[in-house]
C-alpha cells in the first residue's frame, strides 16, 4: 500500500486530522457511516473485516510504533463492533429509543478505549500495529458485549 493511501485510510478519509479530540471525531464518523448497515449484518461484518484488514495494513505503512492521534481507523473498527449487536435492526425501522441504543454503543466504546481496562490495555502497551488496532477492536468487542447484554435484558 503506497503511504498516502495508507494515511487517508488511516486518517479515515480526514476525520483523524480533526483538530479536537480526533480519536472521538472517529469514532463520530463510524457511527455516522455505519447506521446505513443497520438491518443489514451481514454487510456490517464484511465491513468491519476490510476495515480491520486494511487498517492493519495502513497502521503498519504510517506507523513508527505509537498510536498518533490522527490515525483512526482502528476507532472506526471498534466502533462498528460496538454498533454489531445492533446491527439486525432494520434502518427504517429505527425509532427515537434506537438513537439512545447508539448512543449506549457509542459511549461504552469511548470509555473502554480511553481508560484502557484489562486487555484493552495490553494491546495499546505494544506500541506495533497490532497493539493500535488491537486496543480498539477489544474495546469494541467489550462494549458490543455489553450493549448486547443490556439489549437482551430490555
Amino acid at each position: 500500500m503506497r503511504r498516502d493511501t495508507a494515511r487517508l485510510v488511516a486518517t479515515f478519509g480526514g476525520c483523524g486530522l480533526a483538530p479536537y479530540a480526533p480519536g472521538t471525531m472517529g469514532s463520530l464518523a463510524a457511527l455516522v457511516v455505519g447506521v446505513p448497515l443497520l438491518g443489514h449484518w451481514i454487510w456490517m461484518a464484511m465491513a468491519i473485516l476490510v476495515c480491520t484488514t486494511v487498517g492493519y495494513q495502513a497502521t503498519t505503512v504510517v506507523s513508527d510504533g505509537d498510536d498518533h492521534g490522527w490515525i483512526v481507523i482502528d476507532e472506526v473498527a471498534g466502533m462498528w463492533l460496538a454498533m454489531f449487536p445492533l446491527a439486525p435492526l432494520p434502518l427504517h425501522a429505527l425509532r427515537w429509543a434506537d438513537g439512545l441504543w447508539l448512543l449506549l454503543a457509542f459511549v461504552l466504546f469511548r470509555l473502554f478505549d480511553i481508560t484502557k481496562p484489562g486487555p484493552v490495555g495490553w494491546f495499546d502497551r505494544r506500541h506495533d500495529a497490532l497493539g493500535i488496532m488491537g486496543d480498539d477492536i477489544v474495546a469494541g468487542l467489550m462494549a458490543g458485549a455489553i450493549l448486547a447484554g443490556i439489549h437482551a435484558l430490555a
